[in-house]
């Protein structure tokens, strides 16, 4: 499986390890290339668009050409997992005329709505699809606060989205990366797919 990082900004090295232990988990080991460039994503089977600031990322992805090669990826219905700003950068609005949304992910979302910095936080969250509650890291986390009718919500705090999937976008307003857990990693690349003993 070749698993390529959205490598302009964000937790790049943090995702990689995340995407080569859920597949190891499979028994699948997991070839990880960063894209900074224009043609990397049409060879990959798996993306990962990482946290970092949403303004940058969305005018690097489209300068470098790359928003396009990840629209199309998911229209050929490869999966894709965005976290934090990547949420941001993947939905459908960001409510920022800076943000080139790319209208993977159904919803709007609000950044930083979560606070600043000093207002981050960890929570136990349970989440569909996993069987025990996942240690979710928010930092500057956006808050989903829109989602439409064919968007499956897998995760909540307070009411709120924190967790979603549109197709074959999984997007999460936390950073599954920064932990030692690779069961989001898991859920967005290998959904239907037994862990081997």
């Amino acid at each position: 499986m070749q698993a390529g990082v959205i490598a302009v900004q964000g937790d790049v090295a943090e995702h990689a390890a995340a995407v080569e232990n859920a597949a190891a988990a499979h028994g699948e080991p997991a070839e990880v290339v960063e894209v900074r460039d224009a043609g990397i994503v049409p060879d990959c089977d798996v993306l990962l668009m990482p946290g970092g600031e949403s303004t940058t990322i969305s005018r690097l992805i489209r300068r470098e050409g790359i928003d396009e090669e990840i629209r199309e990826h998911v229209a050929n219905g490869k999966p894709v997992l965005a976290t934090c700003a990547g949420l941001i950068v993947c939905s459908r609005d960001a409510k920022d005329d800076r943000v080139d949304a790319l209208g993977l992910v159904d919803a709007s979302v609000d950044r930083n709505a979560f606070g600043r910095q000093k207002d981050s936080f960890e929570a136990k969250v349970p989440v569909d699809g996993l069987d025990d509650p996942f240690h979710a890291v928010f930092i500057r986390a956006p808050l989903i606060d829109e989602v439409g009718p064919g968007v499956e919500v897998l995760a909540t705090v307070d009411g709120r989205p924190v967790a979603v999937r549109d197709g074959p976008v999984v997007a999460t307003a936390f950073h599954p990366e920064l932990t030692d857990d690779p069961r989001i990693h898991d859920l967005a690349f290998f959904p239907e797919r037994e862990v081997v003993a």
